[in-house]
Order: C-alpha cells, then sequence, then structure tokens
C-alpha cells in the first residue's frame, strides 16, 4: 500500500500538473481533494500541451483512475467543455469519478462573486471571479446544492426554489441586479446531471478500496500552502485547505493512511493577485525570471509577480503539512541568472523573526534576510540526471535540503516528461 498527497508548498503555480502528471504514470488512483476551476495546470506531453483546471492530469493516462472529491466545488458546464476538450484530443475519460457529495457550482455563485469584488474597488482580494468563494460558503451554511442533488429533480427543485429567494433578494436589493428564473437553473443543471451521471460515485468508498488493496494513490492539492484558507495569508487566500491535512477530508481517507507528502516548490517563488511578498523582484532580475519561466496564470492568464526562494515560507509550508519529500520544479529558469539568492529570514522592525508571521501588516513589513549564490550560467534543460548537473546548481540544491531538512525526490529542468530527475523514489 502506498499513498502521496502531493500539495503546492507556496502561493500555488509551482508545477504541480507537471509532478502529478510524472508521478501518476506509477499511480491507480489520482485524486483533486479541494479547489474548483479557479486552479490551473499546464502538462506538456512530447509536442502536446494540456490545460487542465478541474480534471485531475492522471486522465492522460488509460489506466488511471482520477477522481473528483467531495471536496472539490464543480462548475458542471466547465466540467463538460473540459470533458469534451479531451474527447476532441483522442483523451479517454471513462476512468473519471466525481463525488456524489461535492458541492455544485451555481450561477448565483459567478454572479456574487463578480459584484462583490468589484464592490471591493480598491479593496479586492484578487479572486478569478468563477464563484469558488460563494459555493463554499453556501457549503458552510448548509445551502449548498450537490452533484448527488443534479440526479433528483424533486430534490433540486425544492432545494434550488430555497436558495434562490434568499440569493435574488441579494441580488435585486444589494447589487442591483437582474434575479435569476428558478425554471431557467433547474432545467440546466438537470440536464447537466444526466450528462455526467456516469461518473457520479461514492469516492471515498472507491479510493479507501482501492488503497486497501494495496494499489497506489496520488493526491492532488489545487493552489498553494500559503493561500489556505486557515494558515495562508489571509485573507489573500483561496476558500478551501490546499495543505495536506486538506486531502483527508476532501476525500474521506484517514490520516494514518497517507504515507508521504510531496512539497512542489519552484526554484525560485512566484504569487498571482494581490497581498504581501517579501522577496518580490520588481527590477529586471524579476522581469527575465518572468519570461523565462512564462510566469502567467494558466486560469487567468495574469502575470506573477517573481521573487528569490523564500526558506521562512517554504519551512511553514513544511511545518503545516509535514512535508517528507521535496519537488524541485523550473530549475532551468534560472540558467542564466548570474547570482541567485536564497531568503534565510525576516527581520521585523529590525529584529530577526523566529517563524513565518501570522499577521498580514507584519508579513507587509518584513525585510527579506539573503544569502547569495553563484548562478551556473549554462543549460541545464537536457540533463537527466542529478550527476550531470553544473556544481553550483548542485550546491543550490543541497542548501534548499540543509536550510528545509527536508530530501528532494525530483528535479525538474523543464515543462516535458522527460525533463525530469528522479532522485528518491515516491512508489
Amino acid at each position: 500500500m502506498s499513498s502521496v498527497v502531493l500539495i503546492g508548498a507556496q502561493w500555488g503555480d509551482e508545477g504541480k500538473g507537471k509532478i502529478t502528471d510524472f508521478l501518476a504514470e506509477k499511480a491507480d488512483a489520482v485524486v483533486r481533494y479541494q479547489g474548483g476551476n479557479n486552479a490551473g495546470h499546464t502538462v506538456v506531453v512530447g509536442d502536446e500541451e494540456f490545460k487542465l483546471h478541474l480534471i485531475p492530469s492522471g486522465i492522460l493516462y488509460p489506466d488511471t483512475i482520477c477522481v473528483i472529491g467531495n471536496g472539490v466545488v464543480v462548475d458542471p458546464q466547465v466540467l463538460l467543455e473540459e470533458l469534451e476538450y479531451l474527447k476532441a484530443r483522442n483523451i479517454d475519460v471513462s476512468g473519471l469519478r466525481i463525488s456524489t457529495n461535492a458541492h455544485v457550482i451555481m450561477p448565483y455563485h459567478r454572479l456574487l462573486d463578480e459584484l462583490e469584488e468589484e464592490r471591493r474597488g480598491e479593496n479586492k482580494i484578487g479572486t478569478t471571479k468563477r464563484g469558488i468563494g460563494p459555493a463554499y460558503m453556501d457549503k458552510a451554511a448548509r445551502s449548498g446544492i450537490r452533484i448527488g442533488d443534479l440526479l433528483d429533480p424533486d430534490e433540486l427543485k425544492q432545494r434550488l426554489a430555497a436558495v434562490l429567494d434568499q440569493k435574488n433578494l441579494l441580488l435585486e436589493r444589494v447589487y442591483e441586479a437582474r434575479p435569476l428564473d428558478i425554471e431557467d437553473v433547474l432545467d440546466k443543471y438537470l440536464a447537466y446531471g444526466e450528462k455526467i451521471k456516469e461518473f457520479i460515485a461514492d469516492t471515498s468508498h472507491l479510493i479507501n478500496q482501492i488503497y486497501d488493496r494495496g494499489e497506489r494513490v496520488l493526491f492532488e492539492g489545487a493552489q498553494g500552502t500559503l493561500l489556505d484558507l486557515d494558515h495562508g495569508t489571509y485573507p489573500f487566500v483561496t476558500s478551501s485547505n490546499p495543505i495536506a491535512g486538506g486531502a483527508c477530508v476532501g476525500v474521506g481517507f484517514g490520516p494514518t493512511k497517507i504515507d508521504k507528502v510531496l512539497g512542489v516548490v519552484k526554484a525560485y517563488t512566484t504569487r498571482v493577485g494581490e497581498g504581501p511578498f517579501p522577496t518580490e523582484l520588481n527590477d529586471e532580475v524579476g522581469d527575465e525570471i518572468r519570461r523565462a519561466g512564462h510566469e502567467f496564470g494558466t486560469t487567468t492568464g495574469r502575470p506573477r509577480r517573481c521573487g528569490w526562494f523564500d526558506m521562512v515560507m517554504f519551512n511553514y509550508a513544511v511545518q503545516v503539512s509535514g512535508i517528507s519529500h521535496v519537488a524541485l520544479t523550473k530549475l532551468d529558469v534560472l540558467d542564466g541568472v548570474e547570482k541567485i539568492k536564497i531568503c534565510t529570514g525576516y527581520k521585523y522592525k529590525g529584529d530577526k523573526l523566529e517563524s513565518f508571521p501570522n499577521s498580514l501588516k507584519q508579513l507587509s513589513l518584513c525585510e527579506p534576510v539573503y544569502e547569495e549564490h553563484p548562478g551556473w550560467m549554462s543549460s541545464t534543460s537536457e540533463v537527466r540526471s542529478y550527476e550531470q548537473l553544473p556544481d553550483e546548481a548542485k550546491r543550490y540544491i543541497e542548501r534548499i535540503q540543509e536550510l528545509s531538512k527536508v530530501k528532494t525526490a525530483i528535479i525538474a529542468v523543464g515543462p516535458k516528461r522527460e525533463q525530469t530527475i528522479v532522485t528518491e523514489s515516491l512508489f
């Protein structure tokens, strides 16, 4: 039996899609446990590029079961578009399973998300306006609609009638927007249910069965540790729990069955959206990293903010998720950088902090403490073993291991499957 939880250990966009795809070759099941279509994974297979938002990237392997767990919020329209996108590219999607308990993103969720972000003005939090937050709000308020409800016309109509009374009042009175018609919404979502019913299942039971048979399970999180609702840079966070513990809740899988936690980090740091970023580079080096790394959001297309590797942040991710192994991605992006820095600590009002600050205000005033390393100034994109890496690159990786006390298992030197160096087997 073997299970690995794969998480983003920064602010998301760490290259989890590539690492998930790489590990999925040996996994019997790949499970997405939180988030929605506000996340995006880009996977390169040969000369083909696949952009996925809801469906686990393990779908590219025909014999792998791919699960959307109960902790995910699902926009059925986006799901169906993604299924058609994959079918059009001759990908077999029969292995997909969707939790009957996963909550559904409804049209009022998208509307309210957009209207509320506009209302915030200068205080916006950088939401993708895809209805993710409002869907999780309804889930917590016990007024959500679940995937299983789409298969029961009477149940769906009853629940929708109660919810729309409240939502339409909010749309009309607060936002001065047009109300939604219950019959229009009902017809559309019952049709969605009919189209996806073959994929709906009790996924907690399924995944526990697979694990108990001695097969291999890979759990993939969306976003990253610093976007976690409870442990991220609140309020500039997502509405779910990307940390490793989220896999247990978002799937119905006991914590004693988790064998390894793989933290995915870039060889530098990026962030999309608002909020403090201590190691951000607002200079030519930051621009060069953005250009070389193609740092633009898979889902939004927004340019990512770039900065040096932040060890304070990574050690915090190790702390809250119990990270046992590291996957270091985009090492090749630093091939042309002459001097590379690692942030080893923060100073706040002249004093060095002992840990990652919980206060957003305090974090915004932190000054990074750096140590500088010589760049390797040579291409690593064709390297296929750790021994072949330039000495400076190996020293950089080894220093990250020393400071975090976590072993590196995977090093990515490009977006393609074959541009991956394995230093320790996870399955």
